[in-house]
């Protein structure tokens, strides 16, 4: 029978990935989605208006409701625009990382042995400025998966390719 072993790792000896240089999603890829929020931001203002047309008592407070509307989309706006400078990824040896959020940080480390299927789809708008959201899928299902948006898509293709060819040798 072997000797049983069960050591403590120094987990200060490990690769800190919280400080990888990661890559920006595209500068483009603010405008698709500022093209998102004016189109949802119109919906809504249409239907803010239909609700004071159609409803007479409403009226008197007209100016909160579209100060309102205003405050908000101002906020929406900001968010998003703070969302995306923030977002990253980064494609390592083994791995592939994904980093994005505002107050709650999220960082995705997929291992390439994990990844089962690769897809590159571009939306109406993304496809005007030549950008594709990546979307990588694993063995953990829906919550493994990681989707990747806002990358050049000749950039995506590339990555993709890669990450194909790795995990060939992976299996």
């Amino acid at each position: 029978m072997q000797d049983f072993t069960n050591n403590m790792l120094n987990v200060d000896s490990f690769p800190k990935y919280e400080e990888l240089p990661l890559s920006r999603l595209s500068k483009k890829y603010w405008f698709v989605l500022l093209m998102n929020i004016v189109i949802f931001l119109l919906v809504l203002f249409c239907g803010l208006t239909s609700i004071v047309y159609f409803f007479e008592g409403w009226r008197p407070f007209i100016y909160i409701l579209y100060a309102g509307y205003l405050a908000f989309s101002v906020l929406l706006i900001f968010l998003y625009k703070m969302d995306v400078d923030r977002r990253g990824f980064a494609v390592r040896e083994k791995d592939i990382l994904y980093r994005s959020g505002i107050i709650a940080i999220t960082t995705t480390l997929i291992p390439f042995s994990r990844i089962q299927h690769i897809s590159l789809e571009e939306g109406l708008f993304s496809r005007l400025f030549h950008l594709g959201q990546l979307s990588i899928f694993t063995a953990g299902g829906s919550s493994g998966s990681l989707h990747i948006p806002g990358i050049e898509i000749e950039q995506a293709r590339q990555i993709k390719e890669l990450l194909m060819k790795q995990i060939h040798e992976e299996h």
